[in-house]
């Protein structure tokens, strides 16, 4: 009888002690996930996604601003990748549509509503002495790489208010650094010490409801739940707009903002 007990017992401790293995095998020592292995999923509220979409064109009314040309004269290996002297795309408008605004929910989610970081880093890459993308957005927590494709040196600066800032030194092509930002934040300005002209701004979202509009003006929010929302669209000089759009289930809508000069 007691040899009977005895076996029940080391059974059962074998089968905790295996199972504490296999979840120990997915991390290492400091609780992040191994190489080659997955990131635990924020766990999601129920119908905190949905079916819903916001699409639009972001629009630019009267003549737009002119551009500074911007003086690589003693960064020749960024002046050739030009035909001719580039402008700095501080207002970028094509046919009355505006680029780089970016657009995001700001209110309107479910109560406790939680979304998982996407493992797949945001790329920004330093090419031809300029930022590429110029306004882009990540969720908190979400890898963002940043990339050199100059021969020559480049100093880039976080500058956030809510977050912890950085400033990463990358003097040879084809460097890479990766960070991330823990607290959602709209937007972090991020800038180059060597060249003064670059600049680029990140908006950091506790949720994927946000878009940046390209050089059609165009941009789309997917994957919302019903709902009424407040839909902010920001651009770096000409300020925000802001609208409130009521999505149904499954339903497409469409939101379009317009942009002009300042007075």
């Amino acid at each position: 009888m007691n040899s009977r007990i005895f076996s029940i017992v080391a059974l059962g401790l074998s089968v905790g002690c295996g199972g504490k293995d296999k979840d120990a095998a997915s991390n290492d020592e400091s609780g992040k996930p191994a190489a080659g292995g997955a990131a635990t999923a924020t766990t999601e509220t129920a119908g905190a996604r949905g079916g819903g979409s916001i699409a639009g064109m972001v629009m630019f009314t009267g003549t737009a601003p002119k551009n500074p040309t911007i003086d690589m004269s003693e960064e020749a290996a960024c002046k050739a990748k030009y035909p001719s002297p580039p402008m700095n795309p501080i207002v970028a408008v094509t046919g009355g549509h505006l680029a780089n605004v970016f657009v995001y929910v700001k209110s309107g989610l479910p109560a406790g509503a939680k979304y998982a970081a996407p493992t797949t880093a945001a790329v920004i890459d330093q090419d031809g002495c300029l930022y590429h993308p110029r306004v882009f957005g990540v969720m908190v927590g979400q890898p963002i790489e940043i990339k050199n494709s100059d021969p020559t040196l480049h100093n880039i600066k976080a500058v956030p208010t809510a977050n912890r800032g950085f400033n990463i030194s990358q003097p040879s092509k084809g460097m890479t650094t990766t960070r991330t930002f823990a607290t959602e934040e709209v937007m972090v300005p991020l800038q180059c010490n060597v060249h003064s002209w670059m600049s680029a701004h990140v908006g950091v979202m506790s949720h994927p409801f946000f878009a940046t509009s390209g050089g059609d003006g165009a941009f789309m929010i997917s994957g919302l739940p019903a709902g009424t929302y407040e839909l902010v669209a920001w651009h770096e000089t000409l300020g925000t707009r802001t609208m409130t759009v009521t999505v149904g289930a499954d339903e497409k809508k469409t939101a379009d903002f317009s942009f002009a000069p300042k007075a």
